[in-house]
């Protein structure tokens, strides 16, 4: 019942209560002074009536609107009490206080909305440790993958000046060594930078008309025939008599779609390699499917592969390479052109990551 349903009974209520307890007791002391005892409703003994009477009223009204005050009061006190507490045991970070209430009234429904802001609050908590967590872990792990590649290249340019490289084909193979690795240390840090960018907002995008079909089309071609040296496949799969025409970013496009790639490949456990792309035409969107026949990913993880700095093997992801940032920059880069991404997967089965890009009608 709500507060203002309780507060208009509870004043009808001390109305009528001690009207109703006053004509009884009007009732029992006249039965009692006149029938009982014989009292003269005419003499001294109608003057004790009165006076009876008079004191029945006060009693009535002291009893009937204090208690009618105290319950009333008490119903709303208690749930203001208890939401103080909670309020301040939260603002001290006891974010295991519950308030939660069964109460129907104005209180109960606040005491509840309390209640889920206590526990979007603890979410937020845990989320923020693991992001600080993974960021720590993240931190180490790229602070590794830098000095690894530093020390090679230190190695190698002291072993040229000290003259260890005395032939023409040594000297080129030190100096081709020391030039991929500054190239790998360069690809990393370009994406830890990029991430930043789109982390604060500041990377520009120019968005255009694309027609992901030929987009597509193209990549899968490039791709196929890189697979093939390893005896792999790239599959491109179409209605070629669609429409597949989006506003998006070319180049972020295709960074997204080399980072998927990417992260496939190193993940590919059987042999031939097999990538598929699948493009699906809705009424507003076009739905990407990338395909893989690696060793996919456990349910667990799945939710969680998109978020930043997430990993789902430390130990694979550093003997593999990489930041690990990947498919966080993928996301990203998707939520920038309005569309969602998704991952579908299972263990040994290979994995699917879908994305949606807006259409142009």
């Amino acid at each position: 019942m709500s507060i203002r349903k309780r507060l208009i009974l509870s004043n009808i209520a001390m109305i009528l209560i001690p009207g109703a307890l006053l004509l009884v007791a009007e009732i029992v002391l006249g039965y009692v002074l006149f029938v009982v005892f014989n009292g003269n409703p005419q003499g001294d003994d109608l003057r004790v009536f009165a006076q009876f009477r008079f004191i029945a009223i006060a009693l009535i009204l002291i009893v009937t609107n204090g208690l009618l005050t105290y319950f009333m009061s008490k119903s709303i006190i208690n749930p203001i009490s208890k939401l103080s507490t909670g309020a301040k045991e939260i603002s001290e970070g006891n974010l295991e206080y519950s308030v939660q209430s069964d109460k129907k009234d104005e209180l109960g429904e606040l005491a509840n909305t309390f209640e889920t802001m206590r526990l979007k609050l603890k979410e937020a908590d845990k989320e923020q440790k693991r992001y600080e967590q993974n960021r720590q872990e993240l931190i180490a792990s790229i602070s590794h993958d830098l000095k690894t590649p530093l020390t090679s290249i230190k190695g190698y340019v002291k072993g040229i000046q000290d003259g260890v490289a005395n032939t023409p084909e040594k000297l080129d193979r030190y100096m081709d060594t020391i030039y991929r690795t500054a190239n790998d240390m360069d690809g990393l840090i370009d994406e830890l930078f990029l991430y930043s960018k789109l982390d604060l907002n500041r990377e520009t995008f120019q968005f255009e008309k694309v027609d992901v079909y030929a987009f597509f089309a193209d990549f899968i071609d490039e791709l196929a025939f890189n697979l093939e040296k390893e005896q792999g496949k790239a599959v491109f799969l179409a209605d070629p008599e669609e429409a597949y025409i989006v506003e998006a970013d070319r180049e972020k496009l295709r960074r997204v779609v080399m980072n998927i790639i990417q992260n496939s490949l190193k993940y590919i456990d059987k042999r031939p390699k097999e990538i598929q792309v699948n493009l699906t035409a809705e009424a507003n969107k076009i739905v990407v499917e990338m395909k893989d026949n690696g060793s996919g990913i456990s349910k667990e993880d799945i939710p969680y592969i998109f978020e930043s700095f997430y990993r789902t093997d430390t130990s694979r992801n550093s003997a593999t390479g990489g930041s690990g940032l990947g498919l966080s920059i993928v996301r990203k880069i998707i939520q920038e052109h309005g569309g969602e991404i998704w991952a579908e997967s299972e263990p040994g089965q290979g994995t699917s990551i879908y994305f949606t890009l807006k259409k142009v009608m």
